[in-house]
């Protein structure tokens, strides 16, 4: 499998992988005794994590290697790169690569997700936050996990192949209300299973971490910059500042209680709107910068779902969840009170039909564009 290479490598900090078990070594060179501060700081990052049998360990909670990875929930998965058939890219991020690969002895088609190992501390805490959550995390609402190894510089980790992709790309075909209604009630259940069962907020709620399936199922992916809501680091500026809510981008000194469920719900409000309307309502072409941009959201009355072609209820949660009062927003059972959730629960819609249709007009518009 071809790879970017790490922003930075082993080689130049004297380390080397050894045959495929994937033990490191480590030697003298002639830039370590020229300049040792140069190499000595980020090798400094990378001992804390790697040990010299070539185990890759993070914070106590997991230990990775060429052939799986343990948890120190006593969860242990053994999976490993010569198992993976390599079928093709699904997509790349700001750290690797997302592949479609075929295991082979389970003979299950699964998303294996490359992250070049940065030597920075905040690259290896969202490898271990995703790690943890995905593990601990079993609900029909979030894509499963099936293991993690580390290998040439790399964790991998192995997960539900989702085959429709993102819901970025099957909502310019139109979504009908009945079918936006499914979607923000699966995403409404997995974040509701963060908070509740792992104590834990997303943090980065946008379509491009939402799911699809063949069978319309809808799951939340992307827990990189998820937080624990009793940590200050659930206070800290992460995730994508065009769906951040007005209370993050002013900064956490400007409320009583920092980074809550409450600033996802809004971003669940501008999800929905942006799958609705088929753009994202406070659209760069509006506005000169970003600054502009960022203003509007702080001080702009917030967007609205078309009343001409939504229902007075979905109409309402929408404005629920987008109310500038984050104090005021509804938590998540309460979204699932609401007279739009309890139709959604109820209602008999055919997702699976919807997911087919929408994805073939993806692929029609890709290929017309190739």
């Amino acid at each position: 499998m071809r790879r970017n290479k790490p922003g930075f490598s082993l080689s130049q900090l004297g380390i080397h992988l050894d045959g495929p078990s994937g033990n490191i070594r480590q030697t003298e060179s002639p830039q370590s005794s020229q300049a040792p501060s140069q190499a000595a700081a980020p090798f400094a990052i990378f001992a804390d994590y790697v040990d010299p049998t070539g185990n890759l360990s993070f914070e106590g909670k997991a230990v990775i290697n060429a052939n799986g990875v343990d948890f120190s929930s006593g969860k242990s998965y053994k999976i490993s790169m010569t198992q993976m058939e390599v079928l093709g890219v699904l997509g790349r991020g700001q750290y690797g690569v997302v592949h479609k690969v075929f295991h082979k002895p389970t003979k299950v088609t699964m998303a294996l997700k490359e992250i070049r190992l940065e030597l920075n501390q905040r690259a290896l805490q969202q490898i271990i936050m995703e790690l943890d959550v995905l593990h601990k995390a079993r609900s029909p609402y979030i894509v499963d996990f099936y293991g993690a190894f580390f290998s040439e510089s790399c964790v991998y980790y192995s997960m539900e192949y989702m085959d429709f992709g993102s819901l970025d790309r099957l909502y310019p075909a139109g979504i009908p209300e009945a079918v936006l209604a499914k979607i923000t009630f699966a995403v409404v259940r997995g974040l509701q299973f963060l908070k509740d069962e792992l104590n834990i907020i997303h943090r980065d709620v946008k379509p491009t971490n939402i799911l699809v399936n063949k069978k319309g199922e809808v799951k939340l992916c992307d827990f990189g910059v998820s937080g624990e809501l009793n940590k200050s680091l659930a206070k800290t500026h992460v995730g994508c500042q065009s769906y951040m809510a007005p209370e993050r981008i002013v900064g956490p000194g400007s409320g009583p209680s920092g980074y809550t469920i409450q600033s996802d719900v809004w971003s669940l409000g501008l999800t929905i709107i942006e799958v609705a309307i088929g753009r994202f309502p406070y659209d760069n072409s509006g506005f000169a910068n970003v600054f502009d941009q960022l203003n509007a959201i702080v001080h702009g009355d917030a967007p609205t779902l078309p009343a001409d072609r939504y229902s007075d209820m979905a109409c309402d949660f929408v404005a629920q969840c987008l109310n500038k009062d984050s104090k005021t927003r509804p938590t998540y059972q309460q979204l699932l009170d609401h007279e739009w959730m309890k139709h959604a629960e109820s209602d008999d819609v055919d997702m699976q039909d919807w997911a087919e249709r929408a994805h073939a007009l993806f692929l029609a518009r890709t290929s017309k564009s190739s």
